[in-house]
């Protein structure tokens, strides 16, 4: 049952998304000659992940009036000042290298306007048409691309091999190792290396509604949680404000149909028809996510129907041959589960989408662990209280590239190998083993009780009240996880163990939400408290900084500091119009 393997290489990567795929491929330009890189994902490279479920697109200034300076202004603006503003210089500068870099060396193919430039739209909160994209199904096209060059290429492939634990050296100072569950044989691995990166994604699957497929599971932010590294922004947890909702009965739930219907002029309706948007804010149904996913939860509050949980979303007015042109792949999902997008109306709901809080990182991906860096959507601090729409992938192919490279330099200083602490290797899988040793239960059951009290108690709305109620449930929770077992009798592909496991590494991160929720006593962003609506000076803005120390989790605050530009100021030059965006 405890048997494991050991296995060396240089530079480690965890997760194929965008951000492992790139780290990969600079790692091999940057590196020295010889030296081993190794990829290791819980699923398959290029099939599983969140980039690969990318729609709407990638941010970028490419001239036409827009520049670098207003996609930083509007990321900065986006995230409520909370953002490092070193980090968001460098996402917003390095995305136009990183584009280019996706054209003409991986061989991605973006839609075109018909003079043969890149097209470009606007999501929400931006102020120009900045977002690149191939039709509204932009995710595949740039992960098809990367895997294909990533395994035409000499990198160690360890796919469906599970990390469950970040290794340290015996005195703490730095990282020795990850271990993994080779998920094919049921074996652990131990695989020790002098420089890991840390991308697997995020995935706040604990709630009823959720984008990210079920096997993200947050378990990159767990391990970090464990070994004792801060997080930061744990409390931003962004809702897409229109998940199709289909039904209990299938997986299609949760999905999202993308912003550009909202930004090409899609009206949001409550049960009666009426429009509601107008009523939360002034810009409607192009407001920011958060706005949006705001005035929905408010209106099905409102209605209370239990058969007709959501609202409605409605593109027939724009003339349904001219959305099905424009929209193919939304028509097409929403026809998948019965629903006629181009000329009807579609049920939508707030559904969990991306995690703006993660591991605490400096612009070139290090973290407070000699040997472990963090890129995508595990680091926390570019994004600060809100994402914007098209920001993501951007993010994470252009850190990606920035850990690679750092990697690649950083380890021309590194001699030996380090070796770990083998009382933490052998209590992780004390851990990992626990279910196997325990009569057998319902883990999904468990699963279902958790998303229904994140969703309840620490959702699109919270107050102190219910998000203390919400870490009662949670502890009530983790301990009948605790005494619940697993069939151990087969362990290869055992996929009842891994959600176990799944369900761990969820209800670990669920209670930093719900405690660095009760930590911020305002609403920025993502996170809105109705017993405090107000978003608090600017000025002394602060962001939340939660650490585990033995089996407490404590959550401080440390102070934002404004490198580049203060609130109330801008680096858009004098006379620059606020937006380049026409109304619809």
């Amino acid at each position: 049952m405890t048997q494991m393997d050991r296995h060396d290489t240089d530079i480690l990567i965890l997760g194929s998304g965008g951000a492992g795929l790139f780290a990969a491929l600079h790692a091999l330009q940057s590196a020295p000659e010889g030296t081993r890189i190794t990829l290791a994902v819980k699923g398959l490279i290029g099939k599983c992940g969140c980039t690969r479920m990318v729609q709407g697109g990638y941010n970028v200034a490419l001239g036409g009036g827009d520049s670098v300076e207003r996609h930083f202004m509007d990321t900065i603006n986006g995230g409520k000042w909370l953002p490092n503003q070193d980090m968001a210089w460098k996402l917003c500068k390095e995305a136009v290298t990183r584009i280019h870099e996706l054209e003409n060396e991986i061989g991605c193919y973006f839609d075109r306007n018909p003079d043969g430039s890149v097209h470009q739209k606007a999501f929400a909160g931006q102020t120009a048409d900045r977002t690149v994209h191939k039709g509204d199904l932009t995710g595949i096209e740039i992960i098809s691309r990367l895997m294909e060059q990533v395994l035409a290429r000499p990198v160690e492939k360890l796919q469906e091999h599970r990390a469950i634990g970040l290794i340290p050296t015996r005195d703490g100072s730095a990282l020795a190792g990850v271990l993994f569950i080779d998920m094919r044989t049921g074996r652990f691995r131990f695989v020790r290396a002098k420089t890991v990166m840390m991308g697997t994604g995020g995935g706040p699957t604990m709630y009823k509604y959720h984008t990210p497929s079920g096997d993200k599971t947050m378990d990159g932010l767990a391990m970090a949680l464990r070994a004792g590294l801060p997080l930061r922004d744990m409390e931003m947890v962004q809702f897409h404000p229109t998940g199709l909702l289909a039904g209990d009965h299938t997986r299609m739930t949760g999905t999202v149909l993308e912003e550009g219907l909202r930004g090409a002029g899609g009206q949001l309706l409550n049960h009666q028809g009426q429009r509601f948007m107008f009523d939360y804010d002034a810009l409607g149904e192009r407001a920011t996510r958060d706005v949006v996913s705001r005035g929905i939860y408010a209106e099905m509050r409102k209605a209370n129907d239990p058969d007709q949980v959501g609202m409605f979303i409605s593109m027939g007015h724009l003339g349904p041959e001219n959305v099905r042109r424009k929209f193919a792949g939304m028509v097409k999902r929403c026809a998948d589960s019965g629903f006629d997008l181009a000329g009807g109306k579609v049920e939508v709901v707030p559904t969990a989408h991306y995690f703006m809080g993660g591991v605490i990182v400096d612009a070139d991906t290090r973290t407070a662990m000699e040997g472990l860096y963090v890129a995508g959507e595990d680091a926390g601090g570019a994004h600060g209280s809100n994402r914007l729409g098209g920001n993501g992938v951007a993010n994470s192919t252009v850190y990606g590239g920035v850990a690679g490279d750092v990697m690649g330099a950083d380890i021309r200083k590194i001699g030996a190998l380090r070796d770990p602490d083998e009382t933490v290797l052998a209590a992780e899988i004390a851990r990992a083993c626990r279910p196997l040793a325990k009569t057998p239960g319902n883990v999904q059951a468990l699963r279902h009780k958790l998303q229904e009290a994140m969703w309840d108690d620490v959702g699109v709305m919270r107050t102190g009240p219910g998000m203390e109620r919400g870490l009662r449930k949670l502890a009530d929770i983790r301990a009948e996880l605790l005494e619940t077992g697993v069939d151990g009798s087969n362990l290869a592909f055992n996929l009842t163990w891994h959600d176990w496991l799944n369900m761990a590494s969820l209800t670990d991160i669920s209670e930093v939400i719900a405690k660095a929720g009760l930590a911020r006593e305002n609403s920025r962003g993502a996170h809105f408290r109705e017993d405090f609506p107000e978003p608090g000076a600017l000025e002394s803005s602060y962001f939340t900084v939660a650490r585990q120390s033995g089996e407490t989790v404590e959550v401080g605050r440390e102070d934002v500091q404004f490198t580049i530009v203060r609130p109330g100021e801008t680096i858009l030059p004098e006379g620059e119009p606020e937006t380049l965006v026409g109304a619809t």
